[in-house]
């Protein structure tokens, strides 16, 4: 599917009616509230890694581009009007080619709170052959969304091992591609085409830049480390553990309680 004959090659068939905005900035940079925010405005659907997980059939393109092969982006992002988020913003110069008239949004975080949300978050997901829990997180994540599952090899390869080469438990590494990311964006994309943006400032510089009014309703804020999805299931799963062994523990003791008792009559 992602290796057709046909597949356009970055720059070729350039498409103007498709991508309106090109997200560059990396995952965990506020690109879920940003996803909203775009669609709010008028610039949905927009493709988000949540995307890919609900059409598992994207996963062969992305596949072909972590690999290097050529994609067909016109067939992919069919109907998208904008895109952020992984695994997009690692494409964002061949977007740019195939959607010459689009703008490129670079999502901005300081470092540090990027880096300790992604190694909480999505790393822990990716990587999540620790702990007490997992096995049961990963069977429940098969079944609320199988293309959770099915995407993660696509993901280690793309991001932890093509993006962060390996390394990114190393946190001075880690954040080193993370600046030297943003700083080639910065230097990359022509000064009219870019909005550096954090989510902190809201609708004003995001719709003045995109040319649209402010909207009349709050700027969403979505998607924090606590109300990530893998990590509500293992909060719930810890509560129910908990609570478990506290009734296990007051039936242990009740039972004890009563062969005392019935020794005590004896």
């Amino acid at each position: 599917m992602a290796q057709e004959k046909n597949a356009l090659q970055p720059g070729t068939d350039v498409e103007t009616g498709g991508l309106k905005i090109i997200g560059a900035g990396f995952g965990r940079t506020g690109t879920r509230s940003l996803k909203d925010a775009l669609e709010i405005l008028g610039f949905g659907p927009c493709y988000h890694m949540v995307e890919l997980f609900e059409h598992p059939e994207h996963i062969a393109y992305w596949d072909a581009a972590s690999k290097g092969e050529l994609v067909n982006w016109k067939e992919l992002f069919r109907g998208y009007q904008a895109t952020v988020d992984w695994p997009g913003c690692t494409f964002y110069k061949e977007l740019m080619s195939m959607y010459p008239d689009a703008k490129v949004l670079l999502s901005v975080r300081d470092p540090e709170k990027w880096y300790e949300s992604a190694m909480s978050t999505i790393y822990s997901v990716g990587h999540s052959d620790r702990g007490p829990f997992v096995p049961l997180l990963l069977l429940l994540l098969k079944f609320m969304n199988p293309g959770v599952a099915a995407g993660r090899p696509m993901v280690n390869r793309l991001i932890w091992e093509g993006t962060f080469h390996g390394r990114f438990e190393e946190k001075g590494y880690a954040i080193s591609v993370f600046n030297q990311h943003n700083e080639e964006v910065k230097s990359y994309v022509p000064p009219k085409k870019l909005l550096v943006y954090s989510v902190k400032e809201g609708w004003g510089p995001l719709c003045e830049f995109l040319g649209v009014p402010v909207p009349d309703v709050p700027f969403p804020h979505l998607n924090d480390r606590a109300s990530f999805p893998p990590n509500q299931l293992r909060q719930e799963m810890r509560k129910r553990v908990l609570r478990g062994a506290l009734i296990a523990a007051a039936v242990l003791a009740l039972v004890f309680l009563r062969r005392l008792m019935r020794r005590g009559t004896r």
